[in-house]
Order: structure tokens, then sequence, then C-alpha cells
């Protein structure tokens, strides 16, 4: 009887089932120099789950289980972490996981319908994979990107300013294996090379690191504003805010004129 059936019936849970010995012992070497980087071994939970989800696509049984034994934890305490934070997939993604935000600025802008267009193209829903297992979607509450709203977000890469018919393109694309770029930050790698970088190990694509990129004008308005920069085509004469500091000398002037 499988692990499954044994559920269907009604019967409690079995234990997970351990790494086979060859990837337990690869994944043994790993763990081992997250958990150096941190004084108290309960600390490496984080990375340690996003590498036995660079191992399988998601965190399963499985994967608690090994970080339960790595750490000395029980496994409920690791699923207490990993069921709280959404980066940990409880389902195997797909090469290229998809995240729409659906929160409240890229939801009115494009975002729910994005979302709700992806789902009929490609036949899935919320935290499901296609059959071919190249992409998997999730609606994502926050892309903390949203200057650039609506955003989707390919294994955690941004793609801004999009429409139905660009994230249509754009899944295509990823299944047809063309090559795909960013709007911003480093190119697509697969969602496991993604998460074992999340682990905290170093992306060994030669120039990869470099691709990071800067803040683009969007995100930069604000500071723009605060320095004080004057409106195009004004000749320097009209700012578009004055700097706090000016404004606090200015009130002086002005109070200094008035005694």
């Amino acid at each position: 009887m499988s692990a499954t059936e044994h559920v269907q019936l009604g019967l409690p849970e079995l234990p997970a089932e351990p790494y086979p010995a060859e990837v337990r012992e690869r994944l043994d070497a790993d763990a081992a120099a997250v958990v150096a980087r941190y004084p108290q071994s309960r600390s490496a939970l984080l990375p340690l789950l996003h590498l036995v989800q660079a191992e399988e696509g998601f965190v399963s049984r499985t994967g608690i289980r090994y970080c339960a034994e790595q750490l000395g934890l029980t496994t409920a305490e690791v699923t207490a972490v990993a069921t709280f934070y959404t980066m940990y997939r409880r389902r195997p993604a797909g090469a290229y996981h998809v995240g729409v935000c659906t929160n409240t600025l890229c939801a009115v802008l494009g975002g729910d319908q994005i979302f709700a267009e992806l789902q009929q193209h490609l036949g899935i829903g919320n935290n499901e994979t296609t059959a071919d297992g190249s992409i998997s979607l999730e609606h994502i509450e926050c892309n903390a990107a949203c200057d650039y709203a609506p955003v989707v977000m390919v294994n955690w890469e941004f793609f801004d300013n999009q429409d139905p018919e660009s994230a249509r393109q754009l899944v295509d694309d990823l299944r047809a294996g063309a090559e795909v770029r960013p709007t911003r930050g480093a190119r697509l790698c697969s969602f496991k090379e993604t998460a074992r970088i999340l682990a905290g190990f170093p992306d060994e694509r030669p120039g990869a690191v470099d691709e990071s990129g800067a803040g683009g004008a969007p995100s930069l308005a604000g500071l723009r504003l605060a320095r004080g920069e004057t409106l195009p085509g004004t000749g320097g004469g009209t700012k578009v805010v004055a700097p706090r500091q000016q404004e606090s000398t200015d009130e002086g002037d002005a109070e200094g004129e008035q005694a």
C-alpha cells in the first residue's frame, strides 16, 4: 500500500521516507556547509529548506524529515516554518515558477486578469503545474514592485508592466525553450537552481552576478523628489519639491526678514 492510499483510507500518515543514500551523501556536505555559517544550528533552517527544495523542486515530507534530523528539531517545528513562508512550495514546481501579483495595485491595473487568463491558457489552477512540468503558477500577494505594476515573476526574477497578451507570450516562450530575459535582474535559471542560490550557494553562471542591475526610474522617483530635482524642460527653475534642508533654510530666512 502506498503512502497516498494509506491516507486516503483514513489511516494515520506513515513516517516520511528518508532520501536514498547517494542523495543524502551529496546533501550532507552541502548541509554541513550551511549549518557552519551559524552559531546556533537551528538558525540554518531557512537555507536548509531552500536546499531540499533545490533537490526536489518543492519541500517534501522527506525534505522536512531531513532538515529536522540535521538540526535536531522535530518535524512539526520544521513544518511550521515551511508552511509559514510561501516561497517554500508543498507541491512540485515547474522548471519555471510563474508568480502573478494580485495585491491591490497590481490587481486593479490588470493583475487579476493576467492571472485568470494564464490559468485558462495553461489549463492549471493556483499552485498547480502543467503536465509537462515546465510551468507552475501561483498568485502572489505582493512582489514588492508596485512602481512597475502589474508585475509577474519567473523564478523570482521581475517581468514588469505586464498585460495578458505579454504574460501569455512569456509562458509560451518559456515552454518553447526560447531565451527569455527579465525586465531587470539576472537571466533566468531553473527553479531548482534558483532554490540552491537562495540556500546561499554561489551563482556559478559567468556574469550572472553582475546582471543584477540597479533601481529603475520609477523606483528612484521618490529619491529624486526628496533631492529637489527640477522638472524637465523648466530650465532648472521649477523644482518638483524642495529638499527638507532647503525648506528649513527658507523658513529661517523668512523669519529673519520678519524680525
